[in-house]
């Protein structure tokens, strides 16, 4: 049984990638803490225990922080809607998450199964990186770390320079890649390339099952989004296939071990994961970071994952 701690600002993309880890045999969810990001954090609360509830598969949800550490929040509204899962009128309210905060929930989940636990973070890193400032060690007791998060190669989904997880808390984020996390990045790059969903691809996710239904539903909002303003031919699913990832190393056909910084003080490019392709810096690798992946290898995982 392979464990997993998954850090969620819960959202539509985020919502399937939760299915897929919840409903993957041989995968089992120890802890799910939400952070403040795509919606304020009461929303992605709400959202991950209405996703887990879709699930069948139970998993404690906790409450983490509302906001990032220096800077006030910017959520991604704009990109997933007002709930956050599309706007389509499902009830995300009233349910109640597990007792204690999210921080400590992390702390404790990586220290009872030390060695054990794959960490997947599919938000900005403000959670984790308030643990590893509270408890250093735990940086060391993870098995791997797999971040949603920056670009690898190309450029950003939310301003040029950078992808939206770690532009909302760049402060942390640099923080996570300095702890010595075991860390795989799986950027927007890789979703842009290998997990897009034209008409076509999102009927046949339709078509799969009543989950597979809710998963292309969601996308709404979402849709309008890539469509209007990435200028794709429908959406795309960055945490899925980064989900993907952490389930099945060998979707990630291309990874190379690189340096990676956050830039937190460009006037241009905050938030920008600075990777050092080419070693001119000199500091030491920190990151797995995956430039190619397998689209079938991925849609493999997602489908098995929603099949009734």
């Amino acid at each position: 049984m392979r464990r997993f701690l998954i850090d969620t600002d819960t959202a539509s993309d985020d919502a399937v990638a939760l299915l897929m880890a919840l409903r993957t045999e041989g995968v089992k969810v120890e802890a799910i803490t939400v952070v403040a990001g795509n919606v304020p954090l009461e929303q992605g609360v709400q959202n991950a225990l209405y996703t887990v509830e879709r699930s069948g598969v139970d998993a404690p949800v906790y409450r983490g922080l509302a906001k990032p550490l220096l800077r006030p929040l910017r959520t991604a509204r704009f990109c997933h809607g007002q709930d956050g899962m599309g706007d389509i009128g499902l009830p995300l309210a009233g349910r109640i998450p597990a007792a204690g905060n999210g921080v400590d929930a992390i702390i404790d989940t990586i220290r009872r199964f030390a060695g054990q636990i794959t960490l997947v973070t599919l938000g900005p890193l403000t959670n984790v990186a308030v643990a590893v400032l509270k408890e250093p060690s735990i940086a060391g007791m993870v098995k791997e770390c797999v971040v949603m998060g920056g670009i690898g190669l190309g450029h950003g989904n939310v301003v040029p320079a950078a992808e939206y997880n770690i532009w909302v808390d760049p402060e942390a984020a640099k923080i996570v890649f300095a702890a010595g996390f075991p860390i795989t990045m799986v950027g927007w790059d890789v979703s842009r390339r290998y997990a897009a969903f034209g008409p076509e691809d999102a009927e046949k996710l339709r078509a799969i099952s009543p989950l597979g239904e809710f998963v292309v539903s969601i996308q709404k909002a979402m849709r309008v989004f890539c469509i209007e303003k990435l200028k794709q031919d429908g959406f795309d699913l960055p945490d899925p296939i980064a989900m993907a990832v952490a389930i099945d190393p060998n979707v990630a056909v291309r990874a190379e071990r690189l340096h990676v910084d956050v830039e937190t003080k460009g006037e241009l490019t905050s938030g920008e994961t600075v990777v050092d392709h080419l070693g001119i810096t000199g500091h030491p690798p920190n990151a797995n970071v995956v430039l190619d992946a397998s689209r079938e290898r991925f849609l493999s995982v997602l489908h098995s994952a929603l099949r009734d």
